[in-house]
């Protein structure tokens, strides 16, 4: 991470910290006696501190910042006290250590973090002007400033860096080396490094971040099968294999998300994520994923919060560099109020979600759009995704005596809802209507879900063509029966494979074998390259992307479900066609 994100803290806090991370980087190697204590080790680095910073004895505030980077560097290194110990006393002079740079390691961020302005102004000689240096601020001020201000202008970036460290805080000399003069750089850029080099003989390494366990496993792995086919009928890059790695489950849960957007920023040679299977999942791992660097593409991700309005508003949850090719929920929200108003005849209606972001918006499109086109909506209520018993939250809907009744959730939740709803009183003729969560062979195969309508993507792709592998849906989805002895359970099948071959060919176009033979990706090339994606040809129709992510054809039908014994009719019997 780039030292210059920390600078307004002082920059003698920054170089100080850095040495002492240096020093004990420096002894990762050799062993020596087992014997040696903590208290040994940081006894030693509060002298080496000490003295770099001039001070005779430390106040406990900062031995208590000496402590806390200490140990962060030795868990982060895996290192025994000896070896520390050892560093220490071969070298009393921390700024002999530091190998000349000034950033700060990630390690002791949050130490830095607990610093206060006492300690600071310490650190930085003992007052606040030695904190805060001259009282040059703005071009003109200083002669030699001005010198470096102006190579910097001229496209010079290490003139700005320069320009950066040696400039007062607070001034317009800083501002303007840290902006590289307008042009973005320095504390500006993304964490995580813009090139990845994969050696011969080495895989390109992607991942597919999907449900794979749990009740919603059967969402998660069809996606999963899918980029497994798509990295297969891709083939090589540049005579490089692509490996999906072990496959990686987001629970379709915020938790689940972040945990493997972790284990995914934490390996370097990543360039690109399929996933994730829920929106929850995405709105927490997109942000760390994509400050990383690493492009990630959802074939089934389709809350508005993870891109946009529509209307030039990027959602809550928007991260640069999240991209999909499903819908915005937007469009299958409103596809389902069109129908019910305009081909139903009816105006009243309400909804149920389960607070998870997907439900909530879907439900929230439904209704707006609904009242939009005139009709009344009764009713909006949110039950727990674990919860049987509906019948509180189905009285309450009750009341309102609507004419459908929407409930964009899932299994096994979608369950209970239409297996309870003819019984309450009110609700015994009320048209049930859901959304592509619960249009499955699973949930199809219930008695209770006969005479329901359901939103789906469109999922007739005829004889379309992916192509960057040339293949038809048709054989796509003949190769996946064949793989796997069954059709996909999850309609997304399409758009994951889509997303998937977007992604390689997004690779492809960035990357470049060296003088050794290794393969050097530019990973900031593909965000790019995914950006400016237009009419892509693919298995689920034209794709393009707009400036917030959503690339997806954004086609909704609504089938209608009649025959519990005959699932395989209810998936693919289209009773009504949306486009935006």
């Amino acid at each position: 991470m780039n030292a210059k994100i920390h600078h307004s803290a002082g920059r003698r806090a920054v170089v100080a910290l850095s040495a002492v991370l240096a020093m004990l980087v420096a002894a990762c190697g050799g062993s020596s006696s087992d014997n040696t204590t903590r208290d040994d080790v940081i006894a030693l680095a509060e002298a080496s501190f000490s003295a770099d910073v001039g001070l005779e004895e430390l106040p406990e505030s900062l031995k208590t910042f000496v402590a806390c980077a200490v140990d962060a560097v030795v868990e982060e290194l895996d290192l025994s006290w000896s070896d520390v110990e050892r560093a220490l006393e071969e070298s009393g002079d921390l700024n002999s250590l530091t190998s000349g740079t000034d950033e700060m390691s990630p390690a002791g961020l949050e130490c830095f973090g607990e610093l206060t302005f006492e300690d600071l102004v310490l650190i930085g000689g003992g007052s606040d002007d030695d904190l805060f240096g001259s009282d040059a601020s703005s071009y003109g001020d200083d002669p030699e400033l001005d010198a470096l201000w102006d190579a910097c202008e001229a496209g010079d970036d290490v003139a700005c860096d320069d320009l950066y460290w040696e400039s007062p805080l607070g001034s317009e000399y800083e501002s303007f080396g840290l902006s590289c003069a307008g042009r973005g750089c320095g504390g500006e850029e993304a964490v995580g490094e813009a090139v990845v080099v994969v050696d011969g003989g080495e895989e390109i390494q992607i991942r597919s971040l999907d449900t794979i366990t749990g009740d919603l496993a059967f969402l998660g792995i069809p996606h999963q099968n899918a980029v497994m086919a798509a990295i297969a009928d891709y083939g090589d890059i540049e005579g490089f294999s692509v490996s999906m790695g072990q496959g990686l489950d987001d629970l379709c849960s915020a938790d689940g998300g972040q945990a493997a957007a972790q284990t995914i920023v934490a390996d370097a040679q990543i360039v690109g994520v399929i996933g994730t299977t829920c929106s929850v999942a995405a709105a927490a791992a997109a942000p760390l994923i994509t400050d990383a660097d690493i492009v990630m593409i959802s074939g089934s991700g389709t809350s508005q919060t993870l891109t946009s309005d529509l209307q030039g508003t990027a959602g809550i949850h928007y991260s640069p560099g999240f991209y999909r090719t499903a819908h915005n929920d937007l469009y299958q929200g409103v596809a389902m109020a069109h129908f019910v108003f305009g081909e139903l005849g009816m105006t009243t209606a309400a909804a149920i979600h389960d607070g998870d972001r997907y439900t909530e918006g879907l439900a929230s499109a439904f209704a707006d759009a609904f009242e939009q086109l005139g009709g009344t909506v009764t009713g909006f209520e949110v039950v727990d995704m674990w919860e049987t018993n509906m019948v509180p939250v189905l009285t309450e809907i009750a009341a309102g005596s609507p004419e459908a009744l929407f409930f964009p959730i899932f299994q096994p939740t979608g369950e209970f809802v239409a297996a309870q709803a003819r019984g309450v009183a009110g609700l015994e003729n009320v048209q049930l209507l859901a959304a592509d969560s619960l249009l499955n062979f699973d949930y199809l195969e219930l008695s209770e879900s006969e005479g329901m309508y359901f939103t789906s993507l469109l999922t007739d792709f005829g004889a379309s063509v992916n192509q960057s592998t040339g293949k038809t849906a048709f054989e796509v989805l003949d190769d996946y029966r064949a793989d796997h002895g069954e059709e996909p359970s999850s309609g997304y099948w399409a758009s994951t494979y889509d997303a998937t071959t977007i992604l390689l060919s997004a690779i492809e176009a960035n990357a470049e074998v060296n003088d050794a033979g290794q393969l050097v990706i530019d990973k900031a090339g593909i965000s790019s390259s995914v950006a400016a994606l237009r009419d892509y040809g693919g298995l689920t129709g034209s794709i393009s992307c707009d400036d917030f992510g959503d690339c997806g054809s954004q086609k909704i039908v609504i089938v209608h479900h009649t025959d519990s014994d005959d699932a395989d009719a209810g998936m693919v019997n289209v009773v009504f066609e949306y486009a935006p």
